[in-house]
């Protein structure tokens, strides 16, 4: 039976519009690609200076130039390499992260200290170095690209859903202590985003398991959430930008899903 699944029609990126972000200077992790790149395009777009920070120092470079921003080339599991990024921001986007696959018998113990690292010791020490700044100007926006895995779990992601958990803890943290310094701190909460990993992922299941891409998206990744397409890059940068705007100043310690219903269901 052959699936009638047909990819949505190509839309334009969501503006994010009241966000005016000139004289506001921004840091995104993991900006050379995916929802990093579409977060560093969005914030500059609005006007900000933006600080383009990844280990790819081409994709890195690519960008910044793309948006007359600058390139950090930094590992984030590198304590030394996070205190040589700019501290004197107005906007941190912790959005780096990787990801391993495996039951909880069998997960490096190394790899899941890694990916805590970097997913929530990174963002810890991102935030401690810029909150000052942040406090001493009255305004800031903590954004943290969480998932939907931080609020909910899936089987063989105790790493990922462990460190997203976290994040929103720490989050949530950051927005009692920010309040009186006109800093807030939310997550956004994506479900699966279009990006070369998640569509790698596809492919390898759809060879893995004998079908279509197709019914891999539908059948497998998508199967709880009613709404059966990949999110863009675009539309959870524009959730970012919005929550960098002055209409959005009361909101904090809130996580925002964009999982196209699967919360719901």
């Amino acid at each position: 039976m052959t699936s009638e699944f047909r990819p949505p029609p190509a839309r334009s990126a969501p503006t994010g519009a009241g966000a005016d972000l000139t004289a506001r200077s921004a840091l995104v992790t993991g900006g050379g690609s995916g929802i990093g790149k579409a977060c560093a395009v969005a914030l500059a777009a609005a006007g900000a200076t933006v600080h383009v920070v990844d280990r790819d120092a081409e994709a890195a470079k690519a960008v910044a130039a793309e948006i007359g921003g600058e390139a950090h080339i930094a590992d984030l599991a590198d304590p030394a390499a996070i205190d040589a990024l700019p501290a004197e921001i107005d906007i941190l986007v912790n959005n780096a992260g990787l990801q391993h696959v495996a039951p909880v018998t069998e997960f490096p113990p190394e790899r899941f200290a890694l990916i805590q690292q970097v997913m929530v010791t990174a963002p810890f020490l991102l935030m401690r170095r810029s909150l000052p700044h942040m406090y001493a100007r009255g305004w800031g926006r903590v954004i943290n690209i969480s998932s939907v895995h931080g609020l909910r779990a899936s089987a063989y992601k105790s790493a990922y859903v462990a460190a997203k958990h976290a994040l929103e803890g720490l989050s949530k943290v950051v927005a009692l202590e920010g309040a009186p310094h006109g800093v807030t701190s939310n997550c956004v909460n994506p479900g699966y985003v279009r990006t070369p990993l998640v569509e790698n992922q596809i492919r390898d299941q759809a060879e893995a398991h004998g079908i279509s891409p197709e019914n891999v998206l539908t059948d497998v990744l998508l199967t709880r959430s009613p709404i059966k397409r990949l999110l863009e890059a675009e539309e959870v940068a524009a959730a970012a930008l919005w929550l960098c705007a002055d209409h959005s100043s009361y909101i904090s310690g809130t996580s925002l899903p964009l999982d196209g219903g699967w919360g719901a269901n």
